[in-house]
């Protein structure tokens, strides 16, 4: 399998996305070390959270657009340059307002990473396998998250929250090295592809509910009044605010309700992550066995995500009901595994939905959308616990969001004509 060159593309994006995570998650965990450095209060620390999500929904639509007019090659080499760079920035900020204008830059430079990543599985993969590529690609998300934990642990007792920042900028800069020499736009420009495996992708035989193909193009304003992409767009919206809920706020749950040193904290917090690496991966697997079986893509994105994404919700909402760290962690990591268990459904909907050459545009809509969740949510549960002192609410409300999100795709989620 791994020795296709498309294999080893989407491995190389998924090492790419982990850094991704990685980076931003370690923001999260440094967070109870450098809000008393700088005096922000929970309200303040909520705004902060939420201005990545600023600038990563803006440059979502921006980066899509971006990957289907320039090539998802350039648009992941600029973005992956420009998010290092603020994030080492974060390690020289001196305040709420300094730190409020790094956060929003470093996620506006994050904004394109995925939906250039649907941009290039569209490019490279036939549809049979796109949910597979989706999870493998995507699996090293939470991955770097898992593992953002003890190394910024390790990083911040060692030499301080600041340089901690200044040495995972650099890593950055290490992937580009690479992309830039591996990286092609489309199989047929790759000078060591195998003549089988460029007509193995070009074929896309596979019998499907709906078939894009680059000769169809529709205005964006006919997928945004769809009720088939908006109800998958809300649906994104629940994933996102539970995953940016507990991205920026488990570990001061842990830390503040739990009473867990930066330490402890930096490594129960992998646990989560651990199973949601798992989740990703076998999510995708699970979408491309039912689609096998059933030779019914919608049908087979439908079950997982209404059923994972339902479970998901009802765990994290059982949060706020324990008291003990044991049970909190396992609800938790069990709520993220079966959060990305979906995940990789999001996308495969939109590609078997959408044109191929409306894809990156309708996926940067999509990602914007849903990420509106990621200045919302974390501002939202500052709010809750400075207001109430509690953090159940906030795990009330999110769990409440998700279950809204998979009946919407429940009910609504349907194949799209684009030959009218």
């Amino acid at each position: 399998m791994f020795k296709k060159i498309r294999w080893n593309l989407v491995l190389f994006i998924s090492l790419g996305g982990m850094i991704n995570y990685m980076d931003r998650s370690a923001f999260a965990i440094a967070a109870p070390v450098f809000s008393k450095d700088l005096n922000l209060t929970p309200s303040e620390m909520g705004i902060l959270f939420s201005s990545f999500s600023i600038g990563y929904a803006l440059f979502n639509f921006i980066g899509g657009y971006a990957s289907d007019k320039y090539g998802p090659k350039k648009v992941f080499a600029v973005s992956m340059a420009l998010w290092s760079i603020f994030c080492g920035m974060i390690g020289v900020t001196i305040g709420f307002i300094s730190m409020l204008i790094i956060r929003t830059l470093f996620g506006a430079a994050e904004g394109p990473f995925a939906a250039t990543l649907n941009k290039m599985v569209n490019n490279w993969f036939p549809k049979k396998e796109v949910a597979t590529a989706i999870g493998v690609a995507t699996a090293g998300n939470p991955i770097g998250g898992a593992i953002a934990g003890p190394i910024m642990g390790i990083l911040i007792i060692t030499t301080g929250w600041r340089v901690a920042f200044f040495i995972l900028a650099a890593i950055g800069f290490i992937w580009l090295l690479g992309w830039l020499k591996i990286a092609k736009d489309k199989p047929e420009q790759h000078k060591k592809i195998s003549k089988e495996e460029l007509e193995y992708i070009l074929s896309d035989d596979n019998n499907v509910e709906s078939k894009n193909t680059s000769t169809i193009s529709k205005p964006l304003s006919f997928y945004i009044k769809s009720p088939t992409i908006l109800a998958t767009t809300l649906a994104f919206f629940s994933l996102n605010y539970i995953l940016f809920f507990f991205l920026s706020w488990f570990p001061s749950y842990l830390s503040n309700v739990q009473n867990l040193s930066i330490k402890d904290m930096s490594i129960v917090s992998i646990i989560p992550w651990l199973l949601g690496a798992i989740g990703m991966a076998l999510g995708g697997i699970l979408c491309d066995f039912v689609l096998k079986k059933t030779n019914r893509p919608l049908f087979s994105r439908k079950i997982v995500l209404v059923s994972c994404l339902g479970i998901s919700a009802i765990l994290v909402f059982l949060v706020g009901n324990v008291t003990s760290v044991e049970s909190a962690v396992a609800l938790m990591a069990f709520g993220i595994f079966f959060l990305y268990l979906s995940a990789t459904t999001y996308w495969a909907i939109l590609q078997d939905t959408v044109a191929k050459n409306n894809i990156g545009a309708v996926g940067g809509f999509v990602h914007a959308m849903a990420n509106i969740a990621g200045i919302l949510g974390p501002i939202i549960t500052g709010y809750i616990i400075e207001w109430s002192g509690m953090y159940s609410i906030a795990f009330f409300v999110a769990g409440g969001i998700g279950i809204v999100g998979a009946i919407s795709v429940a009910l609504y989620v349907k194949p799209l004509n684009l030959t009218n």
